[in-house]
């Protein structure tokens, strides 16, 4: 199928082609009919893949200071690395789609194939929508006026944060799509309407639907004009639709604003607020998040879980559907501000001279048969006879970062012959950049592929032991990015399985640091005596709404990232956790702490201590671990300085940071390729799993937790 994507280094829109997306549970598929090019923030995306490294970082000085923050932690190199890889991930473009449903995500049961729907799809021929993004489409509201329904929810948004009243003069500053959209459901509301923009055409179209135009290029000056219109009482709502980094629209919103006035920002602007300007009038200002309640709110879009009416009477699709019925109704008129429909083979019509303006709503219109494919080919290299062909399962930072670049340098040729992601785009991205014949939404595919030797799986986490079982149910050597399981009862099914189905295949967990040339060195001087070993992981904060969080999709960052220390512990010590004890910071009875101390105890006698931290600095080193073995002592430094003390012929080692990701994928292509034991004894990894479950179970029950057998 064909997408509209965005290169952000070069500012290029590109038609691409991509595999389509499959319906995901509590999703809806949607072959798009029509979708709406939002000029301003497609604009302001395109501009900023055309400026240069120092305009980007001028447009954007908050993520200069992460970028400085990261090179003092990780250094220079990788910190580079990480920016390029970002600014080279496309981006997909559109959130206005309407088109007809072609499949039903289990659990959507009040839709039906062949419904007429809008969403805030992509401009893709194949969407693939959460259900609680799409609104149904009335038979007499035509597909061009549906595909308003979403950028007019972000209007709508403004409209009820501002609550105006019957009679009120409020003021829209910027009559772009989002700001006419805005000044007309005022109009609805029994509203007086001062509709402020530079642009004759859209100040004709505002006058035309009753709103009185300001144009302060004729010279209006636009708190004088407000001030004449309500005869010297001022404004009693503002509504900033505008964007642009000035300072003097919020001055201006507060200057026409009467006193107790409220100011609701929906655009972006500059906002070095004058506390006067405020506080004289004791002002009130908010700033309006996109479509409503809900947005940006995995439980509610993702997961489909609805806020109860009578608690939270406008969701963002209750937006959705308002919008919908005043377009039924025939009271809300999108018809005048409709300036051209473009079929999508031709959009470089409309984005080749989005800068320049003067349009108001483009919209493009999509072939009547689409491609369906899950698999596109971008070259023909052959594998036949060749040993190592690899499949992967997972397009996300992990692989575009750290996975593909590893296996380019540390394996020599790259092998890979599928890469597999959920909506195509990123797999598509990587498979044209790193030469990988196949971009799949079908992993099944490569499992069915006799070639396949070997599948990596770099989903996140929920998917890992469900994918491993599948491979080697399928005869497949797999790699998967830790954790192995999220759950004990996954760890049972594919232990099962493993033994049971496939006892010749090899299971690799992503433990890379142990494959680390610090860790390596580590290793060589502490010899087999019992050690006691510090790991202290400054690990940075995540937002509690992030996935890594959900114990049920990402395990927590104890099951998903100190897994990895466990391992390294397990490596330099050559024995096994036979109990822990975990404390946390404070109460959570959800298991997902970020804040604690894991105490290990090894059969040899040695014991590990890992504090796992996410209230530190940025700026301190990330990774630091300690050994205290028979009178010498090792310490490790972010796996960049390995300083020794009490050895022999041995002071320091220092490197770029190495924490192993080339080592580990050299040395797993040659068993691949020339066969040998495990990589990582599969009774360690299952050891480390086991650890992590205990470590959740002693914070839960306050005591030490014996690790199973295996």
């Amino acid at each position: 199928m064909k997408q509209l994507i965005q290169n952000l280094q070069n500012g290029q829109t590109i038609l691409e082609e991509v595999p389509a997306p499959q319906v995901k549970p509590g999703a809806v598929l949607i072959h798009t009919r029509r979708s709406l090019v939002s000029l301003g923030t497609e604009r302001m995306l395109v501009e900023f893949g055309k400026a240069n490294l120092i305009e980007k970082a001028r447009q954007q000085p908050e993520r200069v200071k992460m970028v400085l923050d990261k090179i003092k932690s990780d250094g220079l190199i990788p910190t580079l690395e990480t920016v390029f890889n970002k600014l080279g991930q496309p981006l997909p473009l559109g959130y206005c789609n309407v088109g007809e449903v072609i499949a039903l995500g289990e659990g959507v049961t009040d839709l039906r194939v062949g419904d007429r729907v809008a969403s805030n799809g992509s401009h893709a021929e194949i969407v693939c929508v959460p259900r609680h993004l799409v609104a149904k489409v009335p038979d007499n509201v035509t597909d061009d006026e549906a595909a308003f329904i979403v950028i007019g929810s972000i209007g709508l948004q403004g409209v009820r944060l501002l609550n105006p009243t019957l009679g009120e003069t409020v003021v829209v500053i910027g009559l772009g799509l989002i700001g006419l959209l805005t000044a007309e459901l005022l109009r609805l509301n029994g509203c007086r309407v001062v509709g402020v923009d530079l642009d004759k055409q859209k100040l004709k179209i505002a006058e035309n639907k009753g709103i009185i135009p300001c144009n302060p290029r004729l010279g209006d000056d636009p708190v004088k004009f407000v001030e004449s219109v309500t005869n010297g009482v001022g404004a009693d709502g503002v509504i900033i639709t505008a964007s642009a980094k000035t300072d003097e629209i919020i001055s201006q919103a507060a200057r026409m604003s009467r006193k107790r006035g409220r100011i609701v920002l929906v655009g972006e602007i500059g906002l070095q607020l004058s506390r006067s300007e405020f506080y004289e009038k004791e002002l009130t200002f908010q700033v309006s998040c996109s479509y409503g309640p809900g947005r940006y709110d995995d439980d509610y879009e993702q997961k489909g879980v609805d806020y109860p009416l009578p608690f939270v009477r406008w969701t963002e699709n209750r937006n959705f559907q308002t919008l919908l019925q005043l377009l039924e109704s025939g009271q809300l008129d999108v018809k005048p501000l409709i300036t051209e429909v473009v079929p999508l083979e031709e959009y470089a019509t409309i984005y080749g001279d989005i800068s320049k303006g003067g349009t108001i709503a483009s919209l493009l219109a999509y072939p009547e048969k689409p491609s369906l494919g899950r698999t596109v080919r971008y070259n023909d290299m052959v594998f036949e006879g060749n040993k190592g062909v690899i499949g992967i399962i997972g397009a996300g930072n992990f692989t575009k970062m750290t996975l593909l670049p590893a296996l380019k340098s540390g394996a020599g040729q790259l092998n890979v012959k599928y890469i597999a992601s959920a909506n195509g785009l990123s797999g598509t991205a990587l498979a044209q950049k790193h030469g990988i014949p196949l971009s799949t939404t079908d992993y099944r595919e490569m499992l069915a592929d006799d070639e396949v030797d070997l599948v990596l799986i770099t989903t996140r986490h929920h998917q890992h032991a469900r994918l491993t079982m599948e491979a080697l149910q399928a005869g497949k050597h797999v790699f998967v990015e830790k954790p192995l399981a999220i759950f004990e009862k996954e760890l049972e099914e594919l232990l099962t399985i493993k033994t049971s189905v496939a006892p010749t295949a090899s299971v690799t967990v992503g433990f890379n640091r142990r494959f680390s040339p610090h860790a390596q060195k580590m290793k060589s001087l502490l010899g087999n005596a019992p050690m006691n070993i510090i790991a202290t992981i400054n690990a940075g904060f995540i937002p509690a709404s992030s996935w890594v969080h959900d114990r049920a999709v990402g395990g927590g960052r104890i099951l998903g990232e100190a897994c990895h220390f466990i391992d390294l512990i397990t490596f330099l010590t050559g024995s096994r956790v036979t109990a822990v004890c975990m404390n946390a910071m404070g109460i959570n009875p959800t298991e997902t702490t970020d804040i604690a101390s894991i105490l290990l105890r090894y059969e040899d006698g040695s014991t590990g201590v890992i504090n796992y931290f996410s209230n530190g600095s940025k700026v301190y080193s990330k990774e630091r671990v300690e050994v205290y073995s028979q009178e010498r002592t090792l310490v490790l430094d972010n796996f960049r300085t390995l300083k020794g003390y009490g050895f022999k012929g041995f002071t320091k080692l220092k490197t770029i940071q190495d924490k192993g990701h080339k080592a580990q994928f050299q040395a797993l292509m040659e068993r691949i390729r020339s066969g040998g034991g495990p990589l990582i004894p599969f009774d360690e990894i299952i050891n480390t799993t086991q650890a992590s479950f205990a470590a959740l179970r002693s914070l839960k029950e306050g005591r030490w937790v014996e690790c199973g057998g295996f």
